[in-house]
């Protein structure tokens, strides 16, 4: 990573960070319970990597600003609801999250539907707020274009998709659509956020849409390389998780190394949608060339 990437990656991870603790402030009432749970969940740390393409995209569409932070701080929110609702029993039945008990270890499974379901409202609370921007036709098409990539046509979809093709066969077109839903939806999002809030021009808009779609897909599949190249104490959670449930994933339809190899054409495609931004969008080239190589 380069060193201007890792500084701005650690700054904006403590700009958001600021932004949720604010967000999330806990009444004194017997409601407090949960609000501790949606912290736990959001405030944990970590890479803060679709909230940095939020803001990336809002700087280089020139709108950068409070309500760019509030943007990036709603899409965090709905990733981790996400993640807590992943974490049930119900679906991948996880006991650890980033390197510490998931939400319904710390608390109890309830609490923690609880909390995702505050989580998934929050963030649409924010994005409909004056303050994330003052013109209401804009915060209509965030709160359309993040209620479109989070529900069933996106992430859940995708979710959906996903436990129904557990043990069964399944081909390399069925997976990319799977995660594309899944995984790229709301990083397609995170991308296209600035666009949106600045109303950017078709071309400037369509490069960051094909950069998002591109360094999605090469994300996942690193991802999946991780689940079983990966250890446990850098990944923060258990890996092998896919093969134990007979998931299909990139890495069993293609192999460790073709996976490895699309992977790296696909962060570089990513890249090179980014020319009608020129030397600006070194930061998002930078990530599309580091993301094929964390080991966490």
């Amino acid at each position: 990573m380069t060193p201007d990437l890792a500084d701005a990656l650690a700054s904006d991870a403590a700009r958001v960070e600021a932004a949720l603790d604010g967000l999330l402030t806990p009444p004194a009432g017997p409601e407090r319970r949960v609000f501790e749970a949606m912290r736990y969940a959001c405030l944990a740390g970590g890479k803060r990597l679709r909230p940095f393409l939020v803001l990336e995209s809002c700087r280089l569409c020139d709108s950068d600003g409070e309500g760019a932070l509030r943007i990036a701080a709603a899409l965090e929110m709905v990733h981790c609801y996400s993640l807590v609702h992943d974490d049930l029993p119900a679906m991948d039945d996880d006991d650890m999250r980033r390197g510490r008990p998931t939400v319904h270890k710390a608390f109890d499974e309830a609490t923690a539907i609880l909390a995702g379901d505050g989580l998934l409202t929050r963030a649409f609370e924010v994005l409909a707020d004056p303050a994330t921007h003052p013109d209401g036709g804009t915060r209509a098409a965030l709160v359309l274009a993040l209620a479109r990539a989070a529900g069933p046509d996106g992430m859940v979809g995708g979710q959906m998709i996903d436990l129904a093709v557990e043990h069964v066969v399944t081909g390399i077109g069925e997976i990319t659509r799977l995660q594309r839903l899944k995984t790229g939806a709301l990083i397609q999002f995170a991308c296209e956020a600035g666009a949106l809030a600045a109303r950017a021009p078709t071309p400037l808009h369509d490069a960051l849409r094909f950069y998002a779609q591109d360094f999605g897909l090469a994300f996942q599949m690193i991802d999946d390389l991780l689940d079983v190249e990966g250890s446990a104490a850098a990944m923060g959670k258990a890996v092998g998780k896919d093969a134990a449930r007979g998931k299909a994933t990139f890495v069993s339809l293609l192999g460790v190394d073709r996976a490895r190899d699309q992977a790296h054409r696909l962060a570089d495609q990513a890249a090179a949608h980014l020319a009608p931004f020129g030397r600006r969008a070194g930061r998002l080239r930078d990530l599309a060339a580091w993301v094929v190589k964390r080991t966490s």
